[in-house]
């Protein structure tokens, strides 16, 4: 009775989650997509709950101090989440997000751990294979997250480590944790402890050497594949722990992370492998704004004055928000900039990219924060063919997403990438600190074009000064 409760429960919180993947997919139904899934893990855990009671009640007296500890760990873990939440800033949610990434990794981890070292349980040889499996997922997520986390903070550069041979190193880590695999499965609990730790040890390494090797312009679907590492070490997790809850949950999550991984790849022109082994952006980009002598154009810097005119005369504008944008936390002012425009009548849209900023979606939830409307949020393939019949494109803060060396440029690393084709409109204005490359280390040749204007500063100081100076046009018009 109690195990069809729970098992009745566990398929109704999956179809939540199932639903809850649906929600996320679409900005107009996230809000409620994340209501089902925070239903249904409710629902999941309370029903773990409940019936850990009733299966213990003749003893509950022996369990209590048990689940005190759980209650007490669930606690503390919702306090300490509930915290980070409402402290992270927007700009800081890619971080955040490798950071638990990398607690599911080491929750794989410690949960194989403690099922091969369970007292008076006969382990036969699958569920000593899917506790290797699990552990050796779980440890590649646990360090690959951690090194992505400071990679995304800053705190290791951007730039890849390509050690000598690393296809080599790759390749004798895994051969190695295969050997251990054989020798851990032949030897009988608890024995076979030492042979797993071994493995752990060399799974963290890898992780650790993978994520160094990729450099910054892939992070973006680093952060997205790391998502899918952490969903099958949960599904791993799942089976050492005979819940299939847990299994469902964890290949939801891997799935969708590697359908995601793959969307952003294609979007990028590059392949899984090529990301992972790559080596993406070892070296400076030679493009066409370094070839040579020096630049193949003159920089043209405007003042404040100077783009609040062309705004203000302006039919159509498009608005091209990047990782500066994020940096800077320009979106409110962004979001005030463009109700002035469509005040006077101009047609504003927002063009987006899919690897903008360093997580999927980032500029998404930055302007869906800021309560843009979603009407006039464009992906790249719906507004790529708009900027040849528009007045003026602003780009706040983007660099790569915007470089026609990405269409012309075979030198380029990022050579065949799909890109917003700004260049096209008959005027760019582009928002930088300074003329230093982008993310992945690309000089970006859009800023040498003739109809591109350059207007350096920080991006939020610069949109509240258009704002003022677009608005007191509006008054003395």
């Amino acid at each position: 009775m109690i195990a069809s409760a729970q098992s009745l429960t566990y398929i109704v919180a999956a179809m939540l989650f199932i639903l809850s993947l649906r929600g996320l997919s679409e900005q107009e139904t996230a809000r409620r997509g994340n209501v089902f899934g925070i239903v249904g893990m409710a629902l999941a855990a309370l029903a773990t709950v409940a019936a850990l009671t009733l299966s213990a009640r003749a003893n509950i007296e022996q369990m209590t101090p048990a689940f005190a500890i759980l209650g007490g760990a669930i606690g503390v873990g919702a306090l300490v989440g509930a915290f980070l939440a409402a402290r992270v800033a927007m700009t800081s949610m890619p971080e955040l997000v490798a950071v638990l990434h990398s607690f599911v990794g080491a929750a794989a981890v410690l949960v194989g751990i403690a099922s091969y070292l369970e007292p008076d349980k006969k382990v036969e040889v699958a569920h000593e294979v899917e506790i290797f499996a699990g552990v050796l997922i779980g440890a590649v997520t646990f360090t690959g997250s951690v090194i992505a986390f400071l990679k995304l903070r800053a705190t290791i550069g951007s730039k890849p480590l390509l050690l000598p041979g690393r296809h080599l190193l790759n390749l004798v880590m895994v051969g190695a944790s295969i050997a251990l695999a054989v020798m851990f499965v032949r030897e009988a609990p608890p024995d076979g402890l030492k042979w797993l730790l071994a493995m752990t040890a060399i799974a963290s390494v890898l992780g650790i050497h993978l994520v160094m090797a990729i450099g910054g312009g892939d992070m973006p679907v680093v952060v997205s594949l790391l998502n899918s590492y952490s969903g099958w070490a949960a599904s791993a997790a799942g089976f050492m722990l005979g819940n299939d809850l847990l299994i469902i949950t964890g290949a939801l999550v891997g799935s969708s992370g590697a359908i995601l991984s793959y969307i952003m790849c294609k979007a990028m022109n590059r392949s899984i492998w090529n990301v992972v082994f790559g080596g993406f952006g070892a070296t400076p980009a030679v493009t066409g704004a370094k070839k040579g002598a020096g630049p193949v154009g003159k920089v043209s810097e405007a003042t404040v004055e100077q783009v609040a005119q062309l705004l203000g005369a302006s039919k159509r504008v498009i608005i091209i928000p990047g990782y500066g944008m994020a940096v800077a936390q320009a979106q409110h002012p962004v979001k005030d900039l463009t109700d002035a425009l469509q005040g006077k009548g101009v047609d504003v849209k927002f063009a987006i990219h899919p690897v903008a900023g360093r997580l999927p979606g980032h500029m998404n939830v930055l302007l869906a924060e800021a309560n843009v409307s979603y009407d006039i949020v464009k992906e790249m393939e719906e507004i790529n063919e708009e900027f040849e019949n528009t007045d003026v494109v602003l780009i706040i803060g983007a660099n790569d997403i915007v470089n026609p060396s990405a269409l012309t440029d075979e030198s380029s690393p990022i050579y065949g990438m799909p890109v917003l084709e700004a260049w096209k409109a008959a005027r760019v204005v582009m928002l930088k600190r300074s003329m230093s490359a982008g993310y992945a280390g690309v000089d970006n040749a859009i800023c040498y074009n003739e109809n591109t204007l350059m207007l350096f500063g920080d991006a939020k100081s610069s949109i509240t000064k258009l704002l003022a100076a677009v608005q007191a046009e509006a008054k003395a018009a």
